[in-house]
């Protein structure tokens, strides 16, 4: 037998004479490349749009008066049993302390508000969708059922992708079966993060070609995607390919297992991919994790046991994008509205005493501890991890490790948007990222409920109407230091917004650019303003610069309306007129970038 044919020697002759005469990778794009197979097209990396991350208000501890400490003995609470699945996470602090144990205890929040409550913990994000699938399966059947949840705790910058991952299922059922969001018990507030090489604190751009360990579409993941649209960095959406010019992702099991990927060395051999088709020329790549996204205890774990990464960002820097959400089955929430409403009411007055009395905290880490059951934790640990710490790592790195907050019902009013002058800053947090998951996995994420369809806050307008104004502890609150120009530059864009001619009034056209600006700067809540208004060189200055600053003002004040007290002190405004081009003003391309608004946040 021959073993070339005459077509297949002339073949090889052909690109033979191609990779001499225009090198090997010209070869890649010519129809014999093609019909040889020799590129195989796959996702290709993406830039994902630029949206800075919130940053939430400083501390305000409670001013509620103590309340006695829940005694270790089970409670006989006459009501429904509720079962509450939860991750390994200390923004549940108060949730914690309010029902004195795993089950309801006596001398608890909860005995005294007629809840029996029943926290399990479940950190397999399918486990909890399925269990409330049970759930409702069985309650449509049966009011009484004993199996599985009635409720669970999510990060809420995810519930996008989980509920677009369980609710289809619940509405074959029926549509008041389907999951919704009520609450928010508290925040990550530094313990979720990217934990990196050092050098890229100082150079974000040599990430580029890295290989990040994580959870993929959920909260931890999601800094890391923000990091990277903020500095300009594209992502490989696909976890079986490497990409050069990208960051890349193994897929963990859960926030644990994606520590322990990096700990043991776990390796991969995959197929390289540039500009969205893989290379059989080119190879394959044996890649490890040089990062990880994670939470405590996923972030001890890495310092403890092996070390060499510190926290590159983390949601001490986007400090609300990451609430604890509480999610409930619709059918049973409203056929027990009294006992879902007392439940909220008492995470919320648990979170006033953990927030305000080191001996709630205290019984709240004992909980913690009972409830997790964490392999090498004890009470103090979780305590020391809500607070969150800084200490050496096995490579002798200080590392930042921990930091949760909980929330009060100030907290909860002031970010859904119930309190007054304010503005829904969930939202916008939870389309933002939705949105993300959707462009990025647009196979395994369609589309997500719409948010008025899964966010029903009816309960915390009740919890509200059942508290005196002299009741309800201080929300944390922002201060901003307008004395002192922005230190840090976190966000700076140039934006095209249009106005009439020789006026400060916008076109039609300027509402898409105004509202794109104000999604950014309302999830960015901690971080300071400055709006600067630019114009080309047509005219003098003396028009153009009292032009600029008008138009700048003009968008000051639509943020402000807009925004309502979110945006309070908060934006510093200046028109420059044509002092400061970005283009060069002899050609009408270049006028038209230099008349422009800036953007600019940090703090």
């Amino acid at each position: 037998m021959n073993r070339f044919n005459p077509k297949t020697l002339l073949i090889a002759i052909a690109i033979l004479a191609i990779a001499i005469y225009f090198g090997l990778p010209k070869i890649l794009d010519t129809e014999i490349g093609k019909k040889l197979n020799l590129q195989k097209k796959t996702q290709e990396s993406v830039s994902v749009s630029r949206v800075m991350l919130p940053d939430a208000p400083p501390n305000i501890e409670s001013t509620s008066p103590p309340l006695p400490i829940p005694s270790n003995e089970l409670a006989n609470v006459n009501a429904p049993e509720i079962r509450y699945q939860i991750w390994a996470w200390n923004s549940q602090m108060g949730m914690l302390f309010a029902n004195g144990g795993a089950k309801t205890t006596k001398g608890s929040i909860m005995e005294k508000r007629g809840v029996n409550l029943t926290f399990i913990r479940q950190d397999d994000v399918p486990q909890m969708q399925a269990s409330l699938i049970q759930f409702a399966k069985a309650y449509s059947k049966d009011k009484n059922t004993k199996e599985g949840v009635q409720f669970v705790s999510i990060m809420g910058d995810g519930a996008a992708t989980f509920l677009a991952g369980v609710n289809p299922e619940l509405e074959k059922i029926g549509d008041e079966y389907k999951a919704q969001i009520i609450a928010s018990p508290g925040k990550s507030l530094g313990e979720d993060k990217l934990m990196g090489p050092k050098e890229w604190r100082d150079d974000p751009q040599k990430a580029k070609g890295s290989v990040i360990s994580g959870y993929l579409r959920d909260g931890d993941w999601n800094i890391a995607i923000m990091w990277a649209a903020a500095n300009g960095i594209k992502v490989n959406p696909d976890e079986k390919t490497y990409d050069p010019e990208a960051i890349n992702w193994i897929a963990a099991d859960n926030y644990i297992d994606a520590a322990q990927k990096y700990i043991s060395d776990y390796t991969e051999e995959r197929p390289i991919v540039k500009n969205g088709k893989i290379s059989v020329l080119d190879g394959k790549k044996t890649i490890k994790a040089d990062a990880v996204v994670t939470w405590t205890p996923g972030d001890v774990m890495i310092a403890e046991n092996k070390g060499g990464l510190v926290s590159v960002v983390s949601t001490n820097e986007y400090r609300s994008q990451m609430p604890n959400v509480v999610i409930g089955i619709k059918a049973f929430m409203q056929d027990n509205r009294k006992l879902v409403e007392n439940m909220i009411a008492g995470f919320l007055e648990g979170g006033d005493q953990v927030k305000g009395y080191a001996e709630a905290l205290k019984k709240a880490g004992e909980i913690s501890n009972e409830v997790y059951k964490e392999s090498g934790t004890n009470p103090e640990y979780w305590v020391r991890y809500y607070k969150g710490e800084q200490k050496a790592d096995k490579q002798g790195e200080v590392v930042s490790l921990g930091g949760s907050r909980v929330h009060n019902l100030a907290d909860n009013l002031q970010f859904f948007g119930l309190a007054e002058n304010s503005t829904d800053i969930y939202q916008t947090v939870y389309t933002t990222f939705g949105d993300i998951a959707k462009n990025m996995y647009p196979n395994l994420v369609p589309s997500y409920p719409s948010y008025s369809d899964v966010v029903d806050l009816s309960y915390l307008k009740n919890v509200k109407s059942n508290y005196s104004p002299t009741q309800i502890t201080q929300a944390d609150i922002i201060k901003y230091d307008m004395d002192k120009g922005i230190q840090n530059t976190i966000s700076k864009k140039n934006w095209n917004i249009t106005f009439q001619t020789g006026s400060a009034n916008f076109t039609p056209e300027a509402e898409q650019q105004l509202e794109q600006i104000y999604a950014q700067a309302a999830i960015a809540s901690g971080l300071r303003i400055k709006i600067s208004g630019h114009t080309d060189n047509v005219g003098s200055d003396q028009i153009n610069i009292p032009l600029s600053q008008a138009r700048a003002d003009a968008v000051r004040q639509w943020m402000e309306r807009r925004g309502g007290i979110a945006f309070k002190n908060r934006i510093t405004v200046k028109g420059y007129g044509s002092t400061m081009p970005i283009s060069d003003n002899s050609t009408d391309f270049g006028r038209k970038q230099n008349r422009r608004v800036e953007i600019l946040m940090g703090n």
